[in-house]
């Protein structure tokens, strides 16, 4: 009976930590109640078995529980859950002589404060002076400070 009340402890402290991580993320009731089935397991081992029971009962727990979390979520049960889209971010480099500070253009898209901008053709992100602009506002090139283009609308 000893054994079976540990071996249970073990499996609902492993139930509840994957309950933890896949229903309810965060430290909620089922993260803590996995630790205490944990130790409980631990302790009752150590009170059944003595020291030797104990010590292998808490390296399984150590060593184990995590490795057979590792492969639970590295298998193909899992794949479906996860995601595998990237971040496909890129600066987008524009030529300085065709765009250079006083080149005026148009608003392709709301600056809020970062949005879109035609100038000689060519279409590229702008930042506002510090206010939202609309689209298909004339704006003038006031700062360039590496890949960001300060822009402010030009009152006619």
């Amino acid at each position: 009976m000893n054994v079976i009340t540990i071996l249970i402890l073990l499996i609902l402290g492993i139930i509840l930590l994957i309950v933890e991580f896949m229903l309810i993320p965060g430290i909620t009731v089922a993260g803590i109640a996995s630790l205490l089935a944990f130790g409980t397991s631990i302790y009752f081992a150590f009170s059944y078995w003595g020291t030797l029971g104990g010590i292998i009962t808490l390296v399984a727990v150590i060593i184990f529980v995590p490795v057979f979390l590792y492969f639970l979520f590295k298998g193909k049960a899992m794949q479906p859950m996860m995601l595998h889209s990237g971040i496909d971010g890129r600066i987008i480099n524009f030529d300085h002589e065709i765009i250079k500070v006083g080149s005026e253009g148009i608003t392709t898209s709301r600056l809020a404060p970062m949005g879109n901008i035609k100038i000689n053709g060519t279409i590229i992100e702008a930042r506002s002076k510090g206010n939202f602009v609309d689209p298909r506002t004339k704006v003038k090139i006031i700062k360039i400070e590496g890949s960001t283009v300060i822009v402010e609308p030009i009152n006619s």
